[in-house]
This record gives C-alpha cells, sequence and structure tokens, in this order.
C-alpha cells in the first residue's frame, strides 16, 4: 500500500493510500486539508479551477503530465508556470496516487511557490 509523506505549515504526516485514490481525497480523509486557512472553506471542491490545493510531488501519479486544468491553473497569478514546474506542483484533485510519495505544501492561501525558492530536489521535470 502507498504511503503519502506530508509535510505543511499545519504539521506533517505519514498517511496510507490505495493506488489511484485521489490524492486530495486521502489527504481530507486524513484530516490533512490540501488547502490552507480559509482554503479550506473557499474553495472549488475538487474542480481544479481554483488552484488552493496546490501542492509540490515527488513520486508516482496519474496522470503523470500536468492535466489541462493544472496547466491553466497553475500558469497564472498568484501561481507562475515555471517557478511551479521546477517545484513539482500539482492539483491535489487532479491527480491519483501510484506509489509512494512526498507532498509539500507550502503556506498562504493558494500554497503558491515563492519569489526566489530554489527548485524543489526532489521534483521531476
Amino acid at each position: 500500500m502507498p504511503v503519502v509523506r506530508l509535510s505543511s505549515p499545519a504539521g506533517d504526516a505519514v498517511i496510507e493510500a490505495a493506488e489511484g485514490d485521489l490524492l486530495r481525497d486521502v489527504l481530507r480523509r486524513a484530516g490533512a486539508s490540501p488547502h490552507n486557512g480559509r482554503a479550506r472553506m473557499l474553495n472549488c471542491k475538487g474542480l481544479g479551477s481554483c488552484g488552493t490545493c496546490a501542492v509540490s510531488v515527488a513520486g508516482p501519479v496519474e496522470p503523470a503530465a500536468l492535466t489541462r486544468m493544472e496547466r491553466w491553473r497553475l500558469g497564472f497569478p498568484p501561481h507562475d508556470a515555471q517557478r511551479s514546474r521546477a517545484a513539482g506542483m500539482r492539483l491535489a484533485c487532479q491527480v491519483r496516487i501510484g506509489g509512494d510519495l512526498d507532498v509539500r505544501k507550502r503556506p498562504g492561501f493558494w500554497g503558491a511557490v515563492p519569489d526566489g525558492e530554489a527548485p524543489c530536489a526532489t521534483a521531476e521535470p
């Protein structure tokens, strides 16, 4: 059974998940929201349009490439396409677990990669 190792402003967690589970659902079931602060209530409920569930992911997910919705949402402010790609950012509501994952949720309403942050060492291009 795959393991999701989460690092977030709310605390760290190790969560067991089934392969094929939606990352957003796994985090929420474990009480580890993919959202920060008010974004827990003010979000698109998994449609991929708000971008508040953006997380850095290292490990196998499906689809392996960004979805059309992810490319669109992670491509404009407060997100930035180049920084998001370098940090391995994905939307938790758009990816399914394919094996053990390292997931990082950044602080702030959007969880966006801040200016000047070095790329994640484990992020895949």
